[in-house]
C-alpha cells in the first residue's frame, strides 16, 4: 500500500504535538495501518522551535496546503473560524480529508462542512476537538452506539477547572487564580471562552449532537461561567457536603433535549468532584452499560496531538480500501437526524443553591420562604451564617424546580428591601 501523506496547517501546540508524535512513532503507526504516514507539507507562519521539521517542506500559504495534489489529508490546528472554514472546505473541494481539533468550527459550522464532506466523498475527523486526549467522540460515536444516551455530563475546560480547585484547596478568589492561570499558560491574555464557559459550550454541542442524534445548534446551548463564584460560595458548599464545578450538561427529557453549560455543586462523593487541577471528565449515563466515566488530559502538546494522530490513522486505514460506509460524523446517518427540540434554559429543573445577604433585623426569612412557598418551590436546607459585616448571610438549598420558576422567585427576593444585592444562584445536581 501506497504511503499516506499528510498536509498540517498551524504548526501552534497541538500542531507541534501532531508532528512530534507522528514522526517519533512513525513505525508504530506504520504497523498499525499497514502503509507509511508521511508528513508532506506544512503550512504555518511562523517555525516551532519545539518541532523539528528541517526535512518537510514548510510554506507561509496554508491554502497551498489545501491544493497540493500529493495530500490525501489536510490537518487543520489554526483555530477560529472564518479562515479555518476557508481552509476546510478548500481542502474539500479538492478531495482531501480533514482533520481537526477546532471546536468552535465544528459546533458553529459543523453542519454545513459535513454536507460539504458527503458531496465531495470525503471524512472529516475531530475527535480532538473535545476534551484533548480522552476519546470521548470515539466512545460515543461508536463504542456506546447501541446504548441510548440519557445524559453526559462533563468536565471539559482545564483551565476552569484549575481554577475551580485552587479556590477549593486554597482558599484563593478568582481574580487571584486566574492571574496564576494566565501565567502558568493555562489561560489566554483574554480568557473569556474558558471562564464564560463558550469553550465548554463548544465541546457541549458537538457531544449533544452525537448522543442524540441531532444538528450542532451552539446557538442554542446556554452558557454560564465561573467569574462570580467567590471563596464564600466555595467554602459554603464545602460544609454542605459539595464540591462546585464548571460542568457541561446534556440530559434527554420528555419534553426535550437540556444543553447547558453553567456552575453545579455537585456532592463530595461523586467521580467528577474528584477531579482537579487541569484535568478533564465526563461521565456518560446510558441505558444498557450504565455510567462511564472518561478521564485524562483535556488539553497539551501531545494529549491532543494523540487524539490528532488517531483520527489520521482511521483515515489511512479507509483510504484506497473498500470500506464504503464508514462512520457518520455525529455517528447518525445524516438523513437520520432528528429535529429534537433544544429546551430553552427557562424549561430546565434541577436544585438550587442560593446565597443571600440579609439585613440583621426580625422578619427577613419569614418574607423569604413566603416568596419561594408562593412559588411552588420547596426548602430542604436553611443556614443563617454569622457576620461581623452589616447583613448575615443566609445560605438555602431548594429541592428541584423548574429554571423558569426560581427566576421570578430571586426576582422578588431582591426586590425586598432587606436583601442586600443580587442573589448567588448556583445549580445543583446529583448525577
Amino acid at each position: 500500500m501506497k504511503p499516506v501523506k499528510v498536509g498540517i496547517c498551524g504548526l501552534g501546540t497541538v500542531g507541534s504535538g501532531t508532528f512530534n508524535v507522528l514522526t517519533r512513532n512513525a513505525q508504530e503507526i506504520s504497523r498499525r495501518v499497514g502503509c507509511e504516514i508521511i508528513v508532506e507539507q506544512i503550512g504555518a507562519r511562523r517555525d516551532n522551535p519545539n518541532c523539528i521539521t528541517t526535512t518537510t517542506n514548510i510554506t507561509r500559504d496554508i491554502f497551498e496546503v489545501a491544493t497540493n495534489p500529493e495530500i490525501d489529508i489536510v490537518v487543520e490546528l489554526i483555530g477560529g473560524y472564518d479562515i479555518a472554514l476557508k481552509l476546510v472546505l478548500l481542502a474539500i473541494e479538492n478531495g482531501k480529508h480533514v482533520v481537526t481539533a477546532n471546536k468552535a468550527l465544528i459546533a458553529v459550522h459543523g453542519n454545513q462542512i459535513f454536507a460539504a464532506a458527503k458531496k465531495h466523498n470525503v471524512t472529516v475527523a475531530f475527535e480532538s476537538a473535545v476534551a484533548g486526549g480522552i476519546p470521548i467522540i470515539k466512545a460515543l460515536r461508536e463504542g456506546l452506539a447501541g446504548n441510548k444516551i440519557n445524559s453526559i455530563a462533563g468536565i471539559i475546560n482545564g483551565t476552569g477547572n484549575f481554577i475551580l480547585s485552587e479556590m477549593q484547596e486554597k482558599s484563593r478568589d478568582f481574580a487571584d487564580v486566574l492571574i496564576e492561570a494566565q501565567a502558568l499558560g493555562y489561560a489566554e491574555a483574554d480568557p473569556t471562552f474558558d471562564v464564560e464557559g463558550i469553550d465548554a459550550a463548544h465541546k457541549l454541542t458537538i457531544l449533544a449532537s452525537i448522543a442524540y442524534g441531532v444538528p450542532l445548534q451552539f446557538e442554542k446551548a446556554y452558557t454560564e461561567g465561573i467569574s462570580k463564584i467567590t471563596a464564600a460560595d466555595i467554602k459554603f458548599a464545602d460544609e454542605l457536603g459539595y464540591r462546585i464545578k464548571h460542568l457541561g450538561i446534556a440530559r434527554r427529557t420528555a419534553q426535550g433535549i437540556e444543553l447547558r453549560v453553567h456552575p453545579t455543586m455537585i456532592p463530595k462523593q461523586t467521580l467528577l468532584a474528584n477531579v482537579n487541577g487541569v484535568m478533564n471528565a465526563v461521565v456518560v449515563d446510558a441505558d444498557a452499560v450504565g455510567q462511564t466515566l472518561h478521564y485524562g488530559a483535556g488539553a497539551g502538546a501531545e494529549a491532543t496531538g494523540s487524539a490528532v494522530v488517531a483520527d489520521i490513522i482511521d483515515i489511512a486505514r479507509n483510504i484506497g480500501g473498500a470500506n464504503t460506509n464508514p462512520v457518520a460524523p455525529l455517528g447518525f446517518q445524516a438523513e437520520a437526524l432528528l429535529d429534537t427540540t433544544i429546551l430553552a434554559m427557562e424549561q430546565t429543573e434541577t436544585c438550587y443553591y442560593l446565597h443571600l445577604k440579609a439585613a440583621e433585623k426580625p422578619g427577613v426569612l419569614a418574607d423569604v420562604t413566603k416568596i419561594l412557598g408562593q412559588s411552588g418551590i420547596n426548602i430542604e436546607a436553611i443556614v443563617q451564617k454569622e457576620s461581623d459585616q452589616d447583613y448575615v448571610p443566609v445560605i438555602l438549598l431548594t429541592q428541584q424546580v423548574a429554571e423558569q420558576k426560581m427566576n421570578e422567585a430571586i426576582a422578588a427576593i431582591e426586590a425586598l428591601d432587606c436583601i442586600l444585592g443580587e442573589v448567588t444562584r448556583i445549580r445543583v445536581e446529583h448525577l
